[in-house]
């Protein structure tokens, strides 16, 4: 029905449809936009074809898209899929330009806590606006939320075992309780099993350390231009695999810490 069609799923058929026709060579505006009207179902619509086509120029303003095929074809209605469209559509289905993929990824195997979620949905909008120091600041602090969810966990369990409560583990500090928890962690890899332990001991330094870096550089500036599309870019598409991560690390917290 036309009443279901949402900005979220006009971009995902767009994105699918200039998917492949730039795998042909041969990209036109009139041709990607009437074969995604089809898909959607939405010609004679006047305002959810003016939908389509504010998805259309989106492309180009994010930088997805530019006019021109070649020297020989430079202006409208060619086009072609820049370098970062590139990137984007090599991981269509999860990439942070495709809002509704990203998050079915991120989701499918795990349930994040409300606070992480509205950060990370926050951040693909700021991503997709091109606000990439506000998106680097939304994935930190969906970051921060998995490691304090991780934190209450741990002191829970420990309470319950009677062990003493670390007091780094429960400062304000962030940085400090990512450091009171890895070296937690590190003194139980011994009760981990074999897939966990080797995924904290070759992921968990380098998502935690890549995901503050780049909120302290949007955060703390030394320079005008501090965070780049590619850094916050590869913070997302890191994200998942940190959530992932922690869920597991908070199972084993609850079912096998001792």
């Amino acid at each position: 029905m036309v009443a279901e069609i949402t900005g979220e799923k006009i971009r995902k058929v767009l994105i699918e449809v200039v998917d492949e026709v730039s795998q042909s060579g041969s990209m036109e505006q009139v041709s990607i936009l009437n074969e995604s009207a089809k898909r959607l179902g939405i010609k004679h619509n006047p305002e959810l074809e003016q939908a389509l086509l504010t998805a259309w120029y989106d492309q180009f303003r994010e930088g997805h898209l530019a006019w021109g095929l070649n020297l020989s074809n430079p202006n409208p209605p060619f086009c072609h899929v820049t370098t970062k469209g590139r990137e984007t559509l090599q991981n269509i289905s999860r990439d942070p330009a495709n809002p509704d993929g990203y998050i079915a990824h991120l989701c499918g195997n795990i349930t994040l806590n409300d606070i992480a979620f509205s950060y990370i949905k926050e951040a693909l909008s700021t991503y997709n606006a091109n606000c990439f120091k506000a998106t680097a600041v939304m994935v930190g602090c969906a970051s921060e939320s998995l490691t304090l969810e991780l934190r209450d966990h741990l002191v829970k369990k420990m309470k319950s075992l009677n062990k003493t409560i670390p007091k780094n583990i429960t400062d304000w500090k962030i940085r400090t309780v990512f450091k009171a928890l890895q070296k937690e962690f590190e003194s139980q890899k011994k009760n981990m099993d074999r897939e966990l332990r080797e995924s904290f001991e070759a992921y968990w330094p380098a998502f935690t350390q890549q995901l503050r870096t780049v909120r302290n550089d949007a955060g703390h500036p030394t320079s005008v231009d501090p965070v780049t599309d590619r850094a916050v870019h590869s913070s997302l598409l890191i994200f998942p695999e940190l959530a992932t991560l922690s869920s597991n690390i908070r199972d084993w917290i609850n079912n096998k810490y001792k």
